[in-house]
């Protein structure tokens, strides 16, 4: 029987043959063809569709017919298949393929379900039994069953025990402001500003005069007045402050930041927010035991005008003429650049000053505890900015016209503590503040914003010459010698990050924690800022830990110093719709400690307890293009257990 090629009709309709729509060929055999080959049975060939209602050919099984079929595929342009129907990709020779065949060639979704809840489960163990312990500090692990609970979400509880991924729908930052600013338009991270004639100052001098305490300059003894002099050579020597020129928190006075918090036992106000502390009675707080807050009394996420310091922003000086030449000013330091050398302290007197700190205060009595010192790794530091010379460069302009260069002032008071360490070693400790940190973002993801922030600057003497100086940086820092950092005349320039305001040597960028410089801060030569301006001066022994005020302002309280709880917020529980944290990393942190708990004894320059290098050169060098690592970056700061018995005594261990 010969082969009767067939057209199928798509449209539903039956089987025309091909020989009725083309030109009539001559009869033909397959003997005629292929004379020598060998004979095959023929083949019956049947059209196979994808419609729903398909058509075939007599199923040659039913007419009892022995040849071999093939069932040929036709592709449309639907792509529904039939119920039950085999995919059309698939060809059958010798008969329909059967169930165990298709299965073989289809994914197993199933199996690959089972993969996905084997990894989580591994890493949900993995995160419970080892990571959870090293990545988050004891107090908060103290406080971590009560902070979960703290959400409403099972989901959320449930996958933050598991997995470390802790309040994820929190990211939406909607839920973050008040109902009248939520927009789309809003700058999350700006402060709101209501312009500059609408700003109401408050005069904040009342506030800074401790008129009960204070004493005539005149009638202290002549011990006295040694104990509270502070040297002309360290005013000489005061840092100037590039803050960063697109800064969106400036400095601010520790006076105003009084007024716009209330204290809090954990999350329990302990005042009404009328009634505010002062600079005078702050240490009165201690009463209620270490686990207070200055919490504030706005949601900072509205950026309330005060948290932005906006009022503060060093003023622009006045142009004026100097005997001081800086034309030939090359925008480097002038200090010296040795390759990779470490200076030799060991054979410098004014190194290893003093006894040392107390551990409750930061310093190496009895035993470090505090964190150990950043540890290098090879990863590079990143390309140097592209300074733009716009109105907040206005010294670099006078610099090169051979003028003088002059700081501008801020209204936010610096705070200067002076300590004699003996053998003719003084340290001098310029502390700034700022309401609000705003933290580093990884990948658009930000982490460690917190209310209130402490940054200083040491300057080390010895026999009145500058020998080095220290910046803080996060929980720790750098120390360079005098001769390395850049200087105006003779006082030293630091860079203040934006947001972090850690303090750095050089404008650039600067990478810590994280390779490839995923996390870093940024500096650069914004408003140049001349503490001297405006500073409330202290000396310090840190061996009594009495803190007196100096000659240079007499009049300055000194209750505030000894206040040994947070200058913020503490960190949000995870039912506030602002906080989120993943792997130990916090969206909001506790505030800082004040600086009575910056390790002002320190032996060393640096502020912690472990080693220590003296650098003889700034960036950007190739081999100090290192990313630093600090433990306990974004964590928050929480006083030592021995700063709890020395200062709190015997305590209630309630944190709730």
């Amino acid at each position: 029987m010969p082969v009767v090629p067939y057209l199928q009709n798509v449209d539903g309709g039956g089987q025309v043959p091909l020989r009725g729509i083309t030109p009539a060929l001559p009869p033909f055999t397959a003997s005629s063809i292929l004379p020598t080959s060998p004979t095959y049975p023929l083949a019956a060939v049947y059209l196979q569709t994808h419609n729903a209602v398909p058509t075939f050919a007599p199923d040659a099984s039913s007419l009892e017919d022995p040849r071999p079929t093939i069932d040929i595929p036709i592709e449309h342009s639907s792509h529904d298949t039939a119920a039950g129907q085999v995919p059309a990709s698939f060809v059958s020779v010798g008969g329909p393929l059967n169930d165990s065949d298709i299965q073989m060639k289809v994914p197993k979704p199933a199996i690959a379900a089972a993969g996905t809840l084997l990894c989580l489960f591994s890493f949900s163990q993995l995160y419970q039994k080892v990571l959870f312990s090293r990545i988050t500090p004891g107090s908060e692990r103290a406080e971590e069953e009560s902070w979960v609970s703290s959400s409403n979400s099972w989901l959320d509880r449930s996958v933050c025990n598991w997995f470390g991924i802790c309040g994820i729908a929190h990211l939406n930052k909607a839920g973050w402001t008040g109902p009248k600013l939520k927009s789309k338009y809003r700058k999350q991270e700006k402060p709101l500003s209501l312009g500059a004639g609408q700003i109401d100052k408050i005069d904040l001098k009342a506030f800074w005069s401790d008129v009960a305490n204070y004493t005539n300059p005149y009638d202290w003894s002549t011990e006295e007045r040694r104990l509270r002099e502070i040297p002309k050579y360290v005013l000489d020597h005061a840092p100037y402050v590039h803050l960063y020129s697109g800064e969106e928190f400036w400095p601010c006075d520790i006076a105003e930041h009084l007024i716009h918090t209330t204290p809090h036992l954990n999350y329990t106000p302990l005042q009404a927010t009328s009634d505010h502390p002062n600079l005078t009675n702050l240490d009165e707080l201690n009463e209620w035991g270490r686990f207070v807050y200055l919490q504030s009394d706005d949601n900072v996420e509205d950026r309330p005008e005060w948290l932005g310091g906006e009022i503060n922003i060093p003023d622009v000086p006045d142009d004026s003429d100097s005997n001081n030449n800086w034309a030939n000013w090359d925008d480097k330091s002038d200090g010296k650049f040795t390759k990779g050398k470490k200076v030799d302290t060991d054979a410098e007197a004014w190194w290893d000053a003093g006894i040392g700190d107390t551990k409750d205060k930061g310093g190496i009595r009895p035993a470090p505890t505090t964190s150990p010192p950043a540890i290098p790794t090879d990863t590079a530091e990143g390309e140097e900015l592209v300074e733009d010379y716009q109105i907040w460069q206005p010294e670099l302009l006078r610099r090169r016209m051979g003028k003088q260069v002059v700081g501008g002032r801020s209204d936010a008071p610096a705070v200067l503590i002076v300590i004699d360490k003996g053998e003719g070693v003084v340290d001098a400790f310029w502390f700034f503040f700022y309401s609000y940190n705003l933290g580093n973002a990884v990948f658009n993801v930000r982490f460690g914003n917190h209310v209130g922030d402490w940054e200083h600057t040491v300057v080390r003497f010895h026999h009145g010459e500058p020998k080095a100086v220290f910046f803080s940086e996060h929980s720790f820092g750098e120390a360079y010698t005098f001769d390395a950092i850049e200087k105006i005349g003779n006082r030293p320039v630091g860079y203040s990050a934006t947001g972090t305001h850690a303090m750095y040597a050089t404008p650039g960028t600067h990478p810590y924690v994280l390779p490839g410089g995923i996390l870093h801060d940024v500096t650069d030569r914004g408003p140049l800022w001349d503490p001297l301006l405006n500073v409330y001066a202290f000396t310090y022994d840190y061996q009594t830990d009495i803190l007196r005020a100096s000659n240079v302002t007499p009049d300055a309280p000194t209750g505030w110093f000894y206040f040994m709880g947070h200058w913020g917020d503490k960190f949000y529980p995870l039912s506030d719709p602002r906080q989120y944290r993943f792997l130990g990393q916090y969206h909001y942190v506790n505030g800082p400690l004040g600086p009575r708990f910056k390790n002002l004894g320190r032996k060393e320059i640096c502020q912690g307890n472990g080693e220590c290098l003296l650098k003889s050169w700034t960036g950007p060098k190739r081999w100090t293009s290192r990313v630093k690592r600090f433990r306990g970056v974004g964590e928050g700061e929480e006083m030592s257990e021995e700063d709890v018995r020395r200062f709190v005594g015997p305590e209630q261990e309630t944190t709730s």
